[in-house]
């Protein structure tokens, strides 16, 4: 391990893809679907997370993936600003 890597990075280099993947989904899901407020916040948390771990890999993503990450983030956030202020 780098001196500059953290051990959070170096621990999420060793999780198998598919199943940080469907995790993921598994959480978009029950975000999309719980009802109101709680779904909204689930997305909220989620979206934390993939603002932090692009903050830590944005220097290494070409600018095509920079922007197909920020869309999708935008994306995620309006969906869950959403469910917060309707449901």
């Amino acid at each position: 391990m780098q001196r500059t890597q953290s051990p959070v990075l170096s621990r999420l280099a060793r999780l198998n893809p598919t199943t940080v993947f469907l995790a993921a989904l598994v959480l978009v899901l029950v975000g999309l679907f719980a009802p109101g407020p709680a779904g909204g916040v689930l997305l909220l948390v989620l979206a934390a997370g993939l603002v932090w771990l692009m903050s830590v890999t944005w220097p290494v993503q070409a600018p095509a993936t920079r922007v197909l990450r920020l869309l999708m983030l935008t994306l995620l956030i309006a969906v869950a600003l959403t469910k917060l202020t309707v449901g």
